[in-house]
């Protein structure tokens, strides 16, 4: 079997990986859209849309709430419960009024003196402790709450279904004197939830405090306990918490999620969920995924039209890097032998004085030690650009290892190479490397100038004597032989 060519193994890793990573890019962008549709929904569109239910609610739903509150405060209420309540047809005139002029479904007043019920057609019945039907009232009076919203059957509308306000009256002493309120029916208010559903396209309901559903825009739904549903049954401990101001939940249900923003309404003793699935918002972002693909499918065609050019530069790169000290970003110890023995070879058609210099910094572990690492290599990257900007700019600097550095000077004596030398010592000795107690870097160098017929190991055997010497003779300073 034929051996697939380098070039050609190496362009079907470029297409493997372009493909990879256009599918991973495409992969992120969908999750970070997504993420992001998800959050604005969750911080931004659902508390808005709350906001803008709340506001139609306060001026839809609450209006009975503040019709309630007025009737328990009416002075002329509380003056005829006082007065023994000795004409009946006012007060029927006084219900009547509230029901016409703001039309609610139903206007009553119970007496906690006489337990008469009243409504705007006169007396319907006596409230007793022991008729099921009346425990209502029983109850309100001795909540600590003035009011309550509850859901029961009319009496006094052939048991129509019906939403009461039911708000506690007191006399000017704060003693309890009765209760009264306003009724609308469900359907009333189920008919303005579908409205509401209909224009912010969410789901729209009311839960009491113990979790049961109170009222949906589907008749159907009413009844039920948020406890028992599944998806919401799980987080429904953190809806009802009581708290006023919007919350954001959300919630799997059929692999899907489903996002919720919540409040608790105290004038209704309801809480507010408006819920929004995020399959339909998610739709837009899907199709843009799919395009992103085919969108990568003719990248990748055209990428590896032209891969060989880039292939090219990315091996000239690697070669650039294979020879390069990662940290201080000088030529390697490995490419400094390439250039000095090419130096050599030049040598042979033109003479010329070749100098080098060795230099190790004084007490590096030291700097390691009490300092830390990272405090060491960025000592290292500055010595390493001081070293750069001061030598000649047809020297060659690299770095030989740990915390050692050689320059090999072209075209220079020794003479010059001492004098280069010491210039780099007093640069480093007089540079703030921004170390803690004013610690002072000091660099330590051995100077040589190669002789006629040296190898490279001998070469650099002088420069570590000298290198050494100057290590031993105190360091922070320079070392050249005879």
């Amino acid at each position: 079997m034929p051996r697939i060519p380098k070039r050609i193994r190496l362009l079907l890793l470029v297409a493997i990986l372009l493909i990879g990573g256009f599918l991973s890019t495409s992969i992120a962008s969908y999750v970070v859209s997504r993420d992001a549709l998800r959050e604005g929904l969750i911080s931004s569109a659902l508390p808005l849309t709350g906001d803008n239910i709340y506001s139609e609610i306060q001026k839809d739903m609450l209006r009975p709430v503040f019709i309630s509150s007025q009737m328990a405060h009416d002075t002329f209420v509380r003056d005829w419960l006082l007065a023994g309540e000795q004409d009946p047809t006012q007060l029927s005139r006084f219900l009547r009024e509230v029901k016409i002029k703001n039309g609610t479904f139903s206007s009553f007043l119970v007496s906690a003196k006489t337990m008469r019920y009243y409504h705007s057609d006169g007396i319907l019945k006596t409230v007793a402790e022991d008729d099921s039907r009346d425990a209502w009232y029983f109850r309100v009076a001795k909540m600590p709450q003035e009011f309550e919203t509850n859901v029961d059957p009319d009496l006094a509308n052939r048991d129509k279904m019906t939403i009461f306000i039911n708000y506690k009256i007191f006399d000017y002493e704060g003693q309890f004197i009765g209760v009264t309120g306003v009724g609308i029916t469900l359907d009333t208010m189920r008919h303005l939830l579908q409205n509401y559903e209909a224009r912010f396209q969410r789901r729209i309901y009311f839960v009491n405090q113990a979790g049961q559903v109170m009222l949906t825009g589907d008749d159907q739904q009413a009844r039920t306990s948020i406890l028992q549903q599944e998806g919401i049954g799980e987080v429904a401990h953190k809806i009802l918490n009581h708290q006023t101001e919007p919350m954001a939940v959300t919630y799997s249900l059929n692999e899907q999620l489903v996002l919720l923003n919540t409040r608790f309404i105290p004038e209704l003793g309801w809480y507010l969920i408006v819920e929004q699935n995020e399959t339909a918002d998610l739709r837009p972002v899907q199709t843009m995924f799919q395009f992103n693909l085919l969108i990568s499918a003719l990248v990748t065609l055209l990428v590896l039209f032209i891969a060989t050019y880039s292939i090219n530069r990315s091996q000239s790169y690697l070669e650039t890097l294979a020879k390069t000290d990662g940290l201080t970003r000088l030529l390697n110890r490995h490419a400094f032998e390439a250039v000095l023995t090419q130096k050599r070879s030049e040598l042979t058609r033109r003479q010329r004085s070749v100098s080098g210099i060795l230099i190790d910094i004084d007490f590096f572990k030291q700097v390691n030690d009490q300092f830390g690492h990272t405090a060491g290599d960025e000592v290292l990257r500055q010595v390493a650009n001081l070293l750069r900007k001061t030598a000649r700019s047809s020297d060659t600097v690299a770095r030989w290892g740990g915390e050692e550095f050689v320059i090999l000077l072209d075209d220079c004596s020794k003479a010059m190479a001492l004098e280069l030398a010491e210039r780099l010592r007093k640069v480093v000795a007089h540079f703030d490397f921004s170390l803690p107690d004013s610690y002072q870097v000091t660099i330590s160098l051995g100077v040589v100038e190669l002789l006629q017929g040296e190898t490279e190991v001998e070469f650099f055997q002088r420069a570590d004597q000298l290198l050494y010497a100057a290590k031993s003779s105190g360091r922070n300073c320079v070392m050249a032989d005879l």
